[in-house]
């Protein structure tokens, strides 16, 4: 197949917020398509119109959008094979399944619920392990297989509820190579009769995406591993249709698996871990429940590119980081593997550390800022990047630079208890006392080497141990035991905002002490 024909799709319902599980989906199929020079397809499955959850798709657009995955086909874009909304496609199937009607592959069935639960139960007590609508027990059923056809085209006519089935071969091997899997092999013996067309007059997923994939022209459908039982299904009905030629090469992702490795993550082994599961901040119209996003909770995209890539995929090599410029690049679906993959989050957060170090404090000021702004607190974009330069090393997170650097807005009322307990006394309090008079001579506009010469002279000067005294020093200053360059902390404070931190810490500590 020539690369430059690769189209691919991704196919989300909106049904509620998109798992992350989906995004990795999303990442894989454009990566894919961006190394073949293909197209990359959003396509929505919204058939179900019962699960259809009102801001859904617009949550799926954003997600991927925040991400960086750039879609050339879709509800919002456009393209040659619009809509791209299977709601407003209805019409299209119903012709494709009356074809399988005619032509003997699909049937009308008017079976009630209470007759499918009778069946169902039926078959349960002769203890049958599946108790499925397939190959034998179509017979014993209200369809057009065993109805009259008189009858049949009166029910039709009459507007009789009904459902279309495939008719799937009671005894034949369905087989299909999957990129990932290599060859499946399955019987069709344990596959029942999908429905096709549902009483409503939508189609399933089986039918719109079989149709849609042929009509839009895919050429490879990578999607997770809890779609490959259906697989089969979908191969028959390529060979049904007579599209076997053109049926796209199937590659069946592997499961996003517990920290632990033991199960499928879900929503609430996220929760109970403490770490999100869907890409942004979602809340539920029914429950009003706010579940947090990875973004909200301070992921960045590049973090979340680089963290999903590697689930499932490796690039053969030792090498972790990666831009989406250079996955495009290394990307290949031979690479991904068939086991599931562990969600270690301390790896998220290992390269949210990595990315937020490799930003210019000008970009970090931005996080801050807008802290900053949500504070109701203004400060010179000019500080805010000295500030950020001081903290960048320190933080994982975009929110930890004004969490970790508060005191440089706001002096401190509260001070670390256990620093208080451990290195305050009055004879601390009397030396800093006689340090911030030293300070506040000093020019307001203070270097942090001025700084730190001042304060190593002082200590000579009186003959008094400098260590003993730099954490009650910086104690008072940022009320906290520890944190960046106390001198480049006095630099961007200033000496007289610096020198009247240290009065107030005395006042408000006074001779407080444990210990002398």
């Amino acid at each position: 197949m020539n690369n430059s024909e690769v189209r691919v799709r991704f196919a989300p319902s909106p049904t509620g917020a998109l798992h992350i599980g989906g995004v990795r989906t999303a990442l894989y199929n454009y990566l894919f398509a961006r190394k073949s020079n293909g197209t990359m397809l959003l396509r929505i499955e919204d058939t179900d119109q019962s699960r259809f959850v009102p801001g859904a798709e617009a949550y799926i657009l954003e997600s991927l959008k925040w991400v960086g995955i750039e879609i050339d086909e879709g509800p919002l874009t456009g393209g040659p094979h619009a809509p791209y909304r299977q709601s407003e496609r209805k019409d299209i199937y119903a012709q494709y399944a009356q074809q399988l009607i005619d032509e003997g592959k699909a049937y009308y069935a008017f079976d009630t619920s209470e007759e499918l639960d009778a069946m169902r139960e039926k078959l349960k007590a002769a203890k049958v392990a599946n108790q499925q609508y397939n190959a034998v027990t179509r017979n014993t059923m209200q369809n057009s297989l065993t109805l009259p056809e008189a009858e049949v085209k009166a029910r039709l006519a009459n507007g009789d509820p009904y459902v279309v089935r495939l008719m799937v071969p009671r005894k034949e091997d369905i087989r299909f190579h999957d990129l990932i899997r290599g060859w499946v092999v399955v019987h069709s013996s344990v596959l029942d009769d999908k429905i096709l067309l549902k009483s409503d007059g939508m189609p399933t997923y089986h039918l719109a995406n079989i149709v849609d994939d042929h009509l839009m022209k895919i050429t490879h459908v990578i999607r997770g591993e809890e779609w490959l039982p259906s697989a089969p299904l979908h191969v028959l009905m390529y060979r049904y249709f007579g599209w076997e030629d053109t049926m796209p090469q199937f590659a069946h992702l592997p499961l996003l698996l517990k920290p632990d490795g033991n199960g499928k993550l879900s929503k609430r082994d996220a929760d109970k871990a403490g770490f999100p599961i869907f890409p942004l901040n979602w809340t539920d119209p029914v429950s009003g429940e706010l579940s947090q996003g990875f973004r909200e909770k301070g992921y960045l995209p590049e973090t979340m590119i680089n963290f999903l890539a590697l689930l499932g995929w490796s690039p053969g090599t030792e090498k972790e980081i990666f831009s989406m410029e250079e996955l495009i690049q290394e990307f290949s679906i031979e690479r991904i593997s068939k086991a599931g993959a562990k969600f270690d989050i301390d790896k998220a957060n290992w390269f949210n550390q990595h990315y937020i170090k490799s930003k210019s404090a000008e970009e970090l000021a931005v996080y801050l800022e807008k802290d900053l702004e949500k504070a109701g607190l203004k400060a010179s974009s000019e500080n805010t990047i000295r500030i950020c330069e001081v903290l960048r090393e320190r933080v994982s997170f975009p929110q930890e630079l004004w969490e970790q650097g508060r005191f440089f807005f706001e002096a401190p009322t509260a001070y670390d208890q256990q620093v208080v307990e451990k290195k305050w006394n009055p004879d601390v309090a009397a030396v800093l006392h006689d340090l911030s008079k030293r300070i506040s001579q000093l020019e307001d506009s203070v270097t942090a080497t001025t700084a730190h010469d001042t304060i190593e002279n002082f200590f000579v000067a009186k003959e008094l141990k400098m260590g003993k005294y730099m954490q009650p020093l910086r104690l008072s200053i940022t009320g906290q035991g520890g944190g960046p360059d106390l001198m480049a902390i006095i630099e961007i404070l200033g000496a007289k905002e610096t020198a009247k931190r240290i009065d107030s810490a005395i006042v408000i500590l006074g001779g407080q002490s444990t210990q002398a």
